[in-house]
C-alpha cells in the first residue's frame, strides 16, 4: 500500500486532487486508518486514476467521468473517445486560427485606409471566355468560408483538365453567385478550347464578357485583399457607378509563395 503522498507521485497528480476525488467518491482509497485518518492506496488503484485523468482532460465533467467509469469503459473505447477528442480539438484550433487570420486581416485594412491609390484602378472592358468550371456552395462570402472552399475547387480542376489532356489556355477565373439565403455560389475555372457540347467530369461554359469593369491589381494573399476591396469601393462611389454583382478574381501569378501572389478583381460597374 501507498500513502497517499507516494500515490499521487506516482499518478503524476496532486494530492489535493486525490484528496477531492475522494470526497466526491471518485477514486476511494482503499484504506482510511480509523485513528489519524491517513489515506493508503493500492497500485491497482492507478488504473482507475489513469482513466479519471484521460476522461477529465478530453472536457468531461467529474460527474460524467463517474458514470463513464461505472459502465467500466473499455481501452478501446477510451481511445475512441481520444480519437474524437482529438478531431473536435484540430477543427477548434483551425477554427481559431481562421478568425485569428481574419482578425489581423481587418487590422490591417484598417492600417491601410487611404494608402491605396484611386489611380491603381483601371476601367477598362472584359472579352467574353469559354472556361472549363467546378462550382460549389460556400456558406458566406466572408474571406473564412470562401477560402475553404475555392482551394479545393482550383485543385480538382487542375486534376481533371490534366486527366482529359486540355490545355488551360490562361489564368484561372473565380466568380461569385450570391444567393438569397446568404450562402455564395464560387465558381472555379480556367479558359478552354473546347467545343460547347464535349462532355467532360466538368463544366464546359461561356463566361459573359463585362462591357465596363473596374479594375485593380492585388498583391499577396486574398486573405488580405480587404484593403484593395476598399479602394475599389471608393473609387466607384467617387466617380458616380455602382457596383453590379460580385467581382472576379483572375490569378496572374499564383506561386507557393502567397505573399507572391498576383490577383486582378474585375468588379462590373454601371453609371448611377
Amino acid at each position: 500500500m501507498f500513502s497517499i503522498g507516494d500515490f499521487a507521485r506516482l499518478g503524476l497528480v496532486s494530492v489535493r486532487m486525490l484528496r477531492h476525488y475522494d470526497a466526491i467518491g471518485l477514486l476511494r482509497p482503499a484504506h482510511v486508518d480509523p485513528v489519524t485518518g491517513y489515506r493508503s492506496y493500492q497500485a491497482g488503484q492507478l488504473a482507475r486514476l489513469n482513466r479519471v485523468v484521460a476522461l477529465k482532460d478530453l472536457g468531461f465533467t467529474l460527474e460524467q467521468v463517474g458514470s463513464i467509469l461505472d459502465d467500466r469503459v473499455s481501452t478501446e473505447e477510451l481511445h475512441g473517445m481520444v480519437r474524437l477528442r482529438r478531431a473536435q480539438l484540430a477543427a477548434q484550433i483551425s477554427a481559431d486560427l481562421a478568425r485569428l487570420r481574419g482578425v489581423e486581416a481587418r487590422l490591417r485594412a484598417i492600417e491601410k485606409e487611404g494608402a491605396m491609390s484611386a489611380d491603381d484602378v483601371v476601367v477598362k472592358k472584359v472579352a467574353p471566355v469559354r472556361v472549363a468550371q467546378l462550382s460549389a456552395r460556400a456558406a458566406s462570402y466572408d474571406t473564412e468560408d470562401i477560402g475553404p472552399v475555392i482551394k479545393p475547387l482550383y485543385r480538382q480542376i487542375r486534376e481533371r483538365l490534366g486527366a482529359a489532356g486540355v490545355p488551360m489556355q490562361g489564368p484561372g477565373i473565380a466568380y461569385y453567385l450570391a444567393e438569397d439565403d446568404g450562402s455564395v455560389t464560387v465558381h472555379a475555372t480556367f479558359p478552354v478550347n473546347l467545343g460547347a457540347g464535349e462532355v467532360h467530369d466538368f463544366e464546359v461554359v461561356d463566361l459573359p464578357g463585362i462591357e465596363t469593369a473596374a479594375t485593380i491589381i492585388h498583391r499577396g494573399p486574398m486573405e488580405n485583399v480587404g484593403p484593395t476591396f476598399q479602394t475599389l469601393a471608393h473609387w466607384i462611389e467617387e466617380n458616380g457607378y455602382q457596383a453590379l454583382g460580385l467581382a472576379r478574381e483572375v490569378s496572374l501569378h499564383c506561386p507557393p509563395d502567397m505573399d507572391e501572389w498576383v490577383h486582378e478583381l474585375q468588379m462590373e460597374i454601371a453609371k448611377t
